[in-house]
């Protein structure tokens, strides 16, 4: 039977089993808090992005949740530099023009700072004169940093990215730096 774990991915962690670079201090990887033989991350967070990833050990799954063909879900919470107006976010949703193309529709709503969100560490700077706010955003593709593209073609920056959900699994209750079996889904319906 196939295994498959939730792990919420802490801010500065790598989302891969070994630290390649040569970089004279290198960052901690997924072996820091995983241990556990055969299974490899479904697709990628970048190293100053939080939250929800999906391990297995499962190849189709894994493609299934890797291969921008195949549309799986994905929602961030972002937090961003100001406050974006109705326009900026309708430009979000109906798909922004970046450097590799236009992005596919996504779905965006303003939100309140999620409920029981943890303290990053390090801290998301703070500048009085300049007010941030969130945004849940849905989208069925995965292009390098492209979370961070989208809010920055519409001129509010990212502060804070955080995955919430993957398909239909969520990060809620699960802790930075944990995790745990994930609970069966029906095949193809991730």
């Amino acid at each position: 039977m196939a295994r498959t774990i939730l792990f919420n991915k802490p801010f500065g962690v790598l989302s891969q089993f070994t630290d390649s670079s040569t970089a004279a201090s290198p960052s901690p990887t997924l072996s820091a808090f995983i241990d556990l033989p055969g299974v490899y991350p479904a697709g990628r967070l970048d190293k100053d992005s939080e939250g929800l990833m999906v391990l297995t050990d499962d190849g189709r799954l894994q493609a299934r949740l890797a291969e921008p063909r195949h549309k799986t879900a994905k929602t961030y919470w972002v937090q961003v530099e100001g406050l974006p107006e109705p326009a900026a976010l309708e430009a979000l949703a109906a798909g922004v023009e970046l450097k590799d193309g236009p992005t596919r529709p996504a779905r965006v709503r303003a939100i309140a700072e999620p409920a029981g969100l943890w303290p990053r560490d390090p801290p998301v700077r703070f500048r009085k004169t300049v007010p941030d706010s969130w945004l849940e955003i849905t989208i069925t593709e995965g292009r390098n940093r492209q979370v961070r593209r989208m809010t920055a073609a519409i001129g509010h920056p990212t502060l804070r990215l955080i995955r919430a959900a993957i398909g239909r699994w969520r990060l809620e209750g699960l802790a930075p730096g944990r995790w745990q079996e994930a609970p069966a889904v029906p095949p193809g319906r991730a």
